[in-house]
């Protein structure tokens, strides 16, 4: 009992037990005893409703509680503490007891790692001695395999030269003699540099050579006689032994090369018709389908292992690169655009014709990939090409719109026939080098790109020659070539240049493009909205000269209008006489003021040339910009009066003044100023009269309402009456 009390533990407090009712409830000190207590969260909790002050004093008394109760546990277990070094006694010698089997454990440990380590070098070296028995085993088998080989296949050569079996029999022979071979290869590989082999080389090459003749010999014999099971016997024979370019070989200068000199005959190249290649390849499709297409349905075979050979371009494409390269090297140059097109679409039909024999697509990705085709390609340089067309098109462009005056195509009755509806020569030159882009014999489709680049280029040089003229009538700078004529052009000139640009617009969106979507009709839809598009925009900046067209005849109409507003100075000068009379009727100007106007659209080009929708809006700008013009001009005349008036006014005062007349004495006569209006607002009615025998409504021009406020009396001035 006394056992039991003896270990009963210590008495904990009444802190421990209970909860200090004497700490504040937010106060909690369990939590500084957690693993992932954060005091600066913990602050930051407390903070929204606990006083900075409060919080500090509650820490410091939980602190001063610690401290009492680490003093107190160390008074408790003081004496333990002391006594501590006094009952630790001979720890030495019990070290010492403790050593001794550890250092017995070691050493039988170091001794069966000795052990382990002697086994396992042992037993590597018998595992490499094995490796090494088997590798020499293997050489030896290899070496007697490869000359009971090479014995098998000199008895079996032997026996085809001897026999005087049938041509189908030796094929099938030489068949097996390959699959012979092609084990030899196999053996000779896993013994090579042994002295055994080296002496066996000779005998190989002897075999080898007499094989290949033998073969040769079969293949030709089959080829001359069109025996399918020895061609079949002799390809596999070929692509066993893999000698693949031999056979390819055969085929070329045996079959293929004598039609192909009779076709393209030897003659000096002397740049006649003999030189297009229609014709020879006309022949040559011929000769394929007849004496070439057993021999290629044959390689093309499905699981017959013939895929490797590659006749349609290391034996036909070959024999007919090499002959015309030899014989009409001159098909290559592009110095002739005409014959050089006509020999390239050729050419890429007869590569059609050859890929037409291809049994798959990857067949024809072969051979497109093949390195004959791709020198046969090389040697049609479309890029030059394609820049001798460029010359040729945009240069004939370029000197028809450099020229310094318009040309019109009615001079010449040829030019009526072929394009009636364009009335300008450089209009006629842009639209025949527009559809010369995309002519049959013109256009390469692997360049369509560059030629749809080059029918944007004309119609940007077009859309140039047109606006640099008519910035050329404004600016005092050089002119630029091809400029000239729109310094003296007549507004009648900008018609026809209005009509033509009217029809390109319209011929470009019509029929252009639409010949251009159908040669291009094997392309994606995508390319096809981009090629319209480009166009379009190409369109869009040539409608885009219109206005400034329109501008420069409206700008040449008001120039001579705007001579018959001179007059207003004489006007204003007799208004301003005291003797005048009260104005009764228009001015003469007036009836001048529109005919220049009137001339222009009443003319025979304006009817026949400008679209009614073209006339009325040149109507109302040519009307806008006169009636403001003479707005100005009468706002100026006016003013003038008026300073005028005033001075002579204060003159007269000062004058009375200076004789001693009185000064309330008022002059009731009508004033010049009053004169002038009365006189400009007659004038404006006799306008406005002549605006609506134009067909349109004074009301409607905005500044001519501005100058009827300004000239009519107060009584009139809201509304308009001519």
């Amino acid at each position: 009992m006394s056992d039991q009390i003896a270990t009963l533990p210590s008495p904990r407090s009444a802190a421990y037990l209970f909860w200090d009712d004497s700490r504040p409830q937010w106060f909690n000190p369990s939590l500084f005893l957690s693993p992932v207590f954060d005091s600066e969260s913990f602050i930051s909790d407390l903070r929204t409703f606990v006083p900075f002050d409060t919080l500090r004093s509650e820490l410091r008394s939980h602190l001063s509680s610690l401290n009492s109760e680490l003093l107190h546990h160390i008074n408790r277990d003081f004496a333990d503490f002391v006594n501590l070094s006094t009952k630790l006694v001979d720890i030495d010698a019990t070290a010492v007891r403790m050593r001794a089997p550890l250092l017995e454990l070691r050493e039988e440990i170091n001794t069966f790692r000795g052990s382990v380590e002697a086994a396992r070098v042992a037993r590597t070296s018998g595992l490499q001695q094995r490796y090494d028995a088997d590798a020499a085993r293997e050489v030896l088998e290899s070496s007697l395999d490869a000359f009971r080989v090479v014995s098998k296949v000199e008895k079996l050569i032997q026996e085809q030269q001897d026999s005087a079996a049938m041509r189908e029999t030796q094929s099938i022979l030489l068949e097996r003699i390959a699959s012979e071979l092609n084990r030899r290869k196999f053996h000779m590989a896993h013994a090579q540099n042994l002295p055994f082999i080296e002496n066996l080389e000779k005998r190989i090459q002897s075999a080898s050579v007499l094989f290949e003749a033998s073969l040769r010999h079969c293949f030709i014999d089959g080829l001359n006689n069109r025996d399918s099971n020895v061609i079949y016997n002799c390809l596999r024979a070929y692509a066993a032994t893999d000698n693949i370019k031999n056979a390819e070989e055969i085929f070329r200068t045996t079959i293929v090369a004598p039609f192909i000199h009779k076709v393209i005959a030897h003659e000096a190249y002397d740049g006649t018709s003999g030189d297009e290649l229609g014709n020879d390849y006309r022949q040559i499709k011929h000769f394929i389908a007849k004496d070439c297409k057993m021999l290629l349905e044959i390689s093309s075979t499905d699981k017959s292992g013939l895929h490797v050979f590659n006749f349609l371009a290391n034996s036909i494409l070959k024999e007919v690169l090499s002959a015309i390269q030899k014989v009409k090297p001159g098909v290559f140059s592009p110095g002739r655009p005409t014959e050089f097109l006509k020999n390239y679409k050729a050419s890429l039909d007869f590569l059609a014709y050859l890929e037409g024999y291809c049994s798959s697509r990857s067949a024809v990705t072969k051979f497109r990939a093949e390195a004959v085709c791709v020198e046969f390609m090389k040697q049609w340089n479309v890029g030059v090409y394609f820049s001798l067309r460029f010359q040729e098109i945009a240069g004939g462009l370029d000197s028809a719109l450099t020229s310094a005056s318009l040309v019109f195509i009615q001079d010449s009755d040829s030019d009526k026939q072929n394009s009636p509806t364009l009335m300008l020569r450089q209009s006629v030159t842009l639209l025949e080098s527009l559809r010369s882009c995309w002519k049959e014999d013109v256009l390469v489709f692997s360049a369509a790109d560059k030629f749809l680049r080059l029918a944007l280029q004309l119609l940007s040089r077009y859309c140039n020659w047109v606006s640099s003229a008519v910035n050329a009538r404004k600016s005092n700078a050089s002119l630029s070539p091809g400029c000239e004529w729109a310094v003296s052009a007549t507004a009648e000139d900008f018609v026809y240049v209005i009509h033509d640009v009217n029809f390109l617009v319209s011929e470009v969106r019509g029929d252009y493009i639409g010949h251009i979507s159908q040669y291009l009709s094997s392309c994606s839809s995508g390319v096809l909205d981009v090629v319209r598009k480009s166009m379009l925009q190409g369109v869009e900046s040539l409608e885009n000269v219109l206005p400034l067209v329109m501008k420069t005849i409206t700008e040449i109409i008001v120039d001579k209008s705007v001579e018959e507003l001179r007059q207003l100075k004489g006007i204003a000068a007799t208004c301003m006489m005291s003797n005048k009379q009260l104005p009764v009727r228009h001015s003469p100007y007036v009836v001048g003021l529109l005919r220049p106007l009137k001339v222009f659209l009443e003319g025979d080009k304006v009817r026949h040339y400008l679209t009614h929708k073209t006339r009325d809006e040149l109507l109302l700008g040519t009307l806008i910009e006169i009636t403001r013009r003479y707005y100005e001009l009468a706002a100026e005349r006016l003013s003038d009066a008026r300073k005028t008036e005033k001075f002579l006014q204060k003159s007269r005062q000062n004058a009375q003044k200076r004789a001693g007349a009185a000064s309330g004495v008022s002059d009731h006569n009508v004033s010049g100023t009053e004169k002038m209006y009365m006189q400009l607002f007659l004038d404006l009615q006799e306008y406005g009269r002549n605006i609506s025998s134009l067909g349109l409504n004074p009301e409607d021009i905005e500044p001519y309402c501005s100058l009827w406020k300004w000239v009519a009396p107060p009584d009139r001035q809201n509304a308009i009456s001519v």
